[in-house]
């Protein structure tokens, strides 16, 4: 029997519950939003029960960003690598712009001198949100161009969207792939 079997249903919606309500929270509004008492409230819970399970607020933010990065929804890889980095930077623009993953990332930017916790979060976003090109570029370049050519098309995307206000539009990523690609000198044949 696992851990899980073991886990009383209802608190085991209390907890989906009260995840579900703290990530939305965090998404829509920031970090500053999510306040046992806010969270209460939507979630239809006492305060003293999330007090029980997440005893500061960091507790109830480190829950939902788990909660958000367990769910998988990158593009699916084909194995072009022009056409996989252009799927996987537009679906990283749109988050930024749509998603409410600005404030998300801005929240860990803000914070990540101020917690163990904090920077733990910070890599669990940059690991997740990364995923997708790290794959496709392990599958097309040598080792050593890997993490550059991460930064540079992460990097891009995060400054046109999040630091100009500006749309990452497709000529931009297209711009930005083949910039990035031509500085690789060494590929996987």
């Amino acid at each position: 029997m696992t851990a899980d079997a073991l886990v009383d249903p209802r608190v085991a919606r209390t907890r989906r519950d009260v995840v579900d309500t703290a990530a939305e929270l965090l998404l829509e509004s920031g970090w500053d939003s999510v306040t046992h008492a806010e969270v209460a409230r939507r979630a239809s819970y006492s305060k003293a029960t999330l007090y029980t399970h997440w005893p500061t607020p960091l507790d109830l933010i480190a829950a939902a960003i788990e909660q958000i990065c367990s769910v998988d929804h990158h593009p699916v890889i084909t194995g072009d690598l022009r056409e996989d980095l252009r799927a996987a930077l537009a679906d990283l623009a749109t988050d930024l712009t749509t998603g409410h993953l600005d404030r998300l990332v801005g929240g860990v930017v803000e914070r990540a001198n101020t917690s163990e916790v904090v920077r733990q979060l910070r890599g669990r976003l940059y690991t997740t949100g990364t995923s997708s090109i790290r794959q496709i570029l392990e599958a097309h370049l040598s080792p050593p161009d890997i993490e550059p050519a991460i930064t540079m098309l992460t990097g891009a995307v995060m400054v046109r969207v999040t630091f100009e206000g500006e749309v990452a539009t497709e000529a931009f990523i297209t711009d930005t792939i083949e910039r990035v690609l031509g500085s690789t000198s060494q590929r996987r044949t």
